[in-house]
């Protein structure tokens, strides 16, 4: 509310209008002077009446006070908000993305950005030469260097200041990013171009890329809003970038048994992650985030509790589930316990074999000397095992889908489905799996047709 005070004859008006987002106090003022031989009973009332027109100019203007740019801003949000209530590696991903934003639009003051100035810096990012991610093919064998030259390597991957995923990547032949790559060849003295091929990528940013984008600036604008240093947020008067929704890769029924036949054959732990995916429906970064403690042996239950997730220069983090809901608890079958049983005393054995060096996390899955596996090691091998195979070209997530899919086609529950899968609500898993949910559909009808109307339609096998 406006407070009003005379001084020599002179009316001042005083507007509070809170505080802006760095918790400053926002006063707005203006005076006024009485014309002369006005009673003091008329300047009264003509002062309220300015005052309560001068507030409600104050209410329309409030937000326009913020002179910084959006770059500013956003290292401001990232500061204050993000650091403290975003996930490690939702805050990794964020911040790798915001050298394109601030290029963009980084250098417009908060309260001029205007949903055009959006819409231009999605219309860049749909264009092709945009991509940053050149990669860098490893044109030597490093598996066979490392091995002839006595480098480990954990050691390389101490030594040059990366992931040991990095390290285990590079061995399996897969590309790498450039700084990786620079610090490989510094750290084994080697030329970057007898060592590297870069790998320019051919495509554009995929729509799902981009609308990833735009959410990053809506929430970023969203708290702009919300702590009063804009308006409104521009990203709502615009429509979100579309995201070309494909169909989920799966297996069919027949795949899914040829793939565990295949399996059986592959390294334990492998084979024991690639059972865990299939069988469950759980997330790869939740396999990962197993302990033994989660494992109820005698009631064949599993308690999924935590993600394991690797991020760049800060190695592997353990994190929460994806949703409230994606915390649960399920039921697998006794021969997936049996199998755990076994991959258990595997990995005793091959404990015993490190000795005092076995760093002891209660992981299910580890590197050889007992620390958490990066869910990117399990993908490079998935990947070149699946090239191995005649099957489709499926990746890890690929066994979420599967599992979905069967259950579905074997008409359990959606309820049930969505609890398995920590889905929120069955609408999610109605949304993704439709194909599956149409086929079961036609299944059904059929099986009424069969019933009602036995061989009614069916054709005479003598014709």
């Amino acid at each position: 509310m406006a407070s009003v005070k005379k001084r020599n004859g002179v009316y001042q008006i005083t507007v509070s209008m809170g505080t802006d987002y760095q918790g400053k106090k926002i006063r707005r003022y203006k005076t006024w002077t009485p014309p002369e031989g006005m009673s003091e009973k008329r300047q009264e009332k003509e002062v309220q009446k300015i005052a309560y027109e001068f507030e409600n100019e104050c209410g329309r203007t409030r937000y326009c006070d913020c002179d910084l740019t959006f770059h500013e801003f956003a290292e401001q949000w990232f500061r204050d908000y993000a650091e403290e209530h975003l996930r490690e590696y939702t805050l990794t991903q964020y911040r790798g993305m915001m050298p394109r934003i601030y290029q963009a639009i980084g250098h417009i003051r908060l309260k001029d950005l205007r949903p055009r100035h959006l819409l231009d810096f999605y219309r860049n990012l749909e264009e092709k030469g945009v991509r940053l991610d050149t990669t860098y093919a490893p044109k030597t064998n490093f598996r066979k260097y490392l091995k002839e030259h006595d480098i480990k390597k954990t050691e390389l991957a101490r030594d040059a200041g990366i992931g040991i995923s990095t390290v285990d990547s590079l061995c399996n032949g897969n590309h790498i990013a450039r700084q990786s790559a620079e610090k490989i060849c510094k750290t084994l003295g080697l030329k970057m171009s007898k060592a590297f091929k870069a790998i320019e990528p051919s495509e554009t940013l995929s729509g799902r890329t981009v609308n990833y984008y735009h959410r990053i600036l809506s929430s970023i604008l969203s708290s702009a809003e919300q702590w009063e240093a804009i308006e409104s947020n521009p990203c709502r008067k615009i429509k979100a970038p579309k995201i070309q929704r494909t169909p989920p890769r799966y297996l069919d029924e027949e795949q899914a048994v040829e793939l565990v036949r295949l399996v059986e054959k592959e390294d334990p732990k492998f084979r024991m992650i690639t059972l865990l995916l299939l069988l469950t429906g759980m997330r790869r970064e939740e396999a990962m985030g197993l302990e033994w403690k989660d494992i109820d042996f005698d009631r064949s239950l599993i308690h999924i509790l935590r993600t394991s997730q690797y991020v760049a220069h800060k190695g592997i983090l353990t994190g929460n589930t994806k949703t409230i809901s994606s915390e649960r608890v399920i039921k697998v079958p006794q021969t997936l316990i049996e199998d755990l049983k076994y991959y258990r005393e595997w990995l005793n054995k091959e404990r015993d074999k490190v000795g005092d060096r076995w760093e002891d996390h209660d992981r299910l899955f580890t590197q050889w000397n007992g620390r958490p596996m990066s869910p990117q090691t399990y993908t490079s091998w998935f990947k070149k095992f699946i090239e191995n195979t005649d099957l489709p070209k499926i990746v890890p997530h690929s066994l979420r889908h599967t599992n979905a899919t069967l259950q579905i086609a074997n008409n359990v529950p959606l309820t049930t489905v969505a609890n398995r899968l920590g889905h929120a609500t069955p609408a999610t898993t109605t949304t993704v799996y439709s194909h599956a949910i149409k086929s079961a559909d036609a299944a059904a009808a059929q099986i009424l047709e069969d019933i009602l109307h036995p061989g009614r339609y069916k054709t005479d096998p003598a014709e």
